[in-house]
């Protein structure tokens, strides 16, 4: 089952990189009291995702956090030593959080994985954007294969 607007977030466990290294950083850590906008992407360095969504948000932080949202996070089915470099390629900073889901289990809970075999890919994240408040999904924006609109920070800042 997919997850939807209204329920809770399941627990989980992500990998962030701080200034000691690669750590662990909970759910309730994360979201608990906050109000976060998550982007989720199929592959950090992909083409859409390091085009278009995830420097969408970058240049959009100070506008969503002017509509209350506290912290911007992007997670993806990748290892933390990919989404550090990809978070410093894309110049990211302290803007967005960049979190690995590295086996998956966050995105399989929430019922978003897809198969990305047929690209050597094997189960990713679908492309998502969700505006999280205190744990509870408020909306969520699934996009349909392969495309690129309801997940922006654009449509996110209208949803506002």
């Amino acid at each position: 089952m997919t997850i939807k607007a209204g329920e809770k977030l399941p627990d989980a466990t992500f990998m962030t990189s701080g200034p000691e290294g690669p750590r662990p950083i909970t759910s309730d850590e994360l979201f608990k009291g906050k109000t976060v906008a998550l982007l989720a992407v199929p592959g950090a360095f992909t083409p859409t995702c390091s085009a278009k969504h995830l420097p969408g948000f970058k240049q959009h932080a100070a506008d969503l956090k002017a509509k209350g949202v506290d912290a911007i996070a992007c997670v993806s089915v990748n290892d933390v030593f990919v989404m550090k470099a990809w978070g410093a390629d894309q110049g990211v900073g302290d803007d967005i959080i960049m979190l690995a889901d590295g086996n998956g289990d966050f995105t399989k809970a929430l019922g978003l994985e897809m198969d990305g075999s047929k690209f050597g890919m094997g189960t990713r994240s679908q492309r998502y954007s969700m505006i999280v408040k205190d744990g509870v999904v408020e909306t969520l924006n699934v996009e349909a294969g392969g495309e690129f609109k309801v997940s922006s920070a654009d449509y996110m800042l209208a949803q506002l």
